[in-house]
């Protein structure tokens, strides 16, 4: 197909919220993409990039975009995957996200984290090719009510509910060096995804009589519409336990299906963490770069009446089969 490349320009944002509108209508889970000077105010403060692939006439065949926290984040999140029905089959995705990974490089970033449906391997086989590893799993974590390709799938045979992703990282250029603190049941699959990704962690112990802080500090994303929230604990304190099971409980009560727990790995009292996830009973989803966090999270996932089998995941590679037998084995037992 004969296509061209290129990255839009501040006040081009309209580009954007049109393409997400005509792929997903109005469920998408970010507010600011359908808006198109606050999408046109990003690209021109540098904290978004935004490729496209267009057809000579220019019309819009597929977009990729790279957001950041600030404009010189090491590290950024690669999402708004955009195929027009005329481009599939082409590999356009594969190219245009190419070309945003050169564009990163260029600017001297780390690397870029994403998340691809676990629903069919297609969009996870791009990332392979791309040179993306797998560094987890989140499961049940696009909704039923998000209209994509996926869940029209299981509409199409009358499974239309909670789907799971695979979250990858592409690795453009060595980052600093930093310590990484996972709790001790968890520390093996840690260190071999570090391993696989070629990432400058370095495994570290707790100092010998080392204490978690009193209290634990987090935040909560709510995301009601999409039945899920996020909680990233900044420090871990002697009352996690407590602390993230009042939050489970409250929100669990009113309605959401899924909580994601994640704990900073540059963290020495994370390490410390083993015995309150136990009693917790949340299961381990995987570890990425986290801008909330400020570095590298590791990540559990609480489900309610969200039930998940191996059947509804699909992997494109050894190295996501491997992470996502964990994933499954780590469950809850019913």
């Amino acid at each position: 197909m004969n296509a061209s490349f290129r990255f839009l320009e501040p006040g081009e944002g309209q580009i954007l919220s049109d393409a997400i509108r005509a792929a997903y209508g109005d469920t998408y889970d970010l507010a600011w993409v359908y808006d198109s000077e606050r999408v046109s105010a990003r690209l021109a403060d540098g904290t978004y990039i935004s490729c496209v692939a267009e057809t000579p006439g220019g019309e819009l065949l597929c977009h990729a975009g790279l957001s950041r926290t600030h404009r010189d984040d090491a590290v950024g999140h690669s999402g708004q995957a955009v195929t027009t029905p005329a481009a599939r089959g082409h590999h356009l995705f594969t190219q245009t996200k190419q070309h945003l990974m050169d564009r990163a490089h260029r600017e001297g970033m780390a690397g870029m984290y994403s998340e691809a449906t676990a629903a069919h391997p297609y969009s996870q086989r791009a990332n392979v090719q791309l040179g993306a590893m797998e560094t987890g799993f989140l499961l049940g974590w696009i909704p039923a009510s998000v209209d994509n390709d996926a869940a029209d799938a299981g509409a199409a045979s009358g499974r239309r509910r909670r789907q799971s992703a695979a979250l990858f990282y592409s690795k453009l250029a060595d980052g600093r060096d930093r310590p990484v603190h996972a709790p001790t049941r968890h520390r093996a699959i840690v260190e071999r995804t570090i391993h696989a990704c070629r990432l400058r962690g370095s495994p570290c112990e707790p100092e010998p009589g080392a204490e978690a802080p009193e209290r634990t500090r987090f935040d909560l994303e709510l995301h009601p519409d999409h039945g899920l929230a996020v909680l990233t604990v900044h420090e871990p304190g002697a009352d996690l336990e407590p602390a993230l099971a009042a939050e489970r409980h409250h929100h669990f009560h009113h309605g959401l299906d899924a909580i994601y727990f994640d704990l900073p790995l540059d963290h020495p009292a994370t390490a410390l963490t083993s015995g309150h996830l136990e009693r917790l009973g949340v299961s381990y989803a995987g570890i990425f770069p986290n801008s909330r966090a400020d570095g590298d999270v590791i990540r559990f996932q609480s489900l309610h009446r969200v039930r998940i089998s191996a059947d509804d995941v699909a992997v494109a590679s050894e190295h996501g089969q491997e992470i996502l037998d964990y994933v499954l084995a780590d469950l809850p037992q019913a």
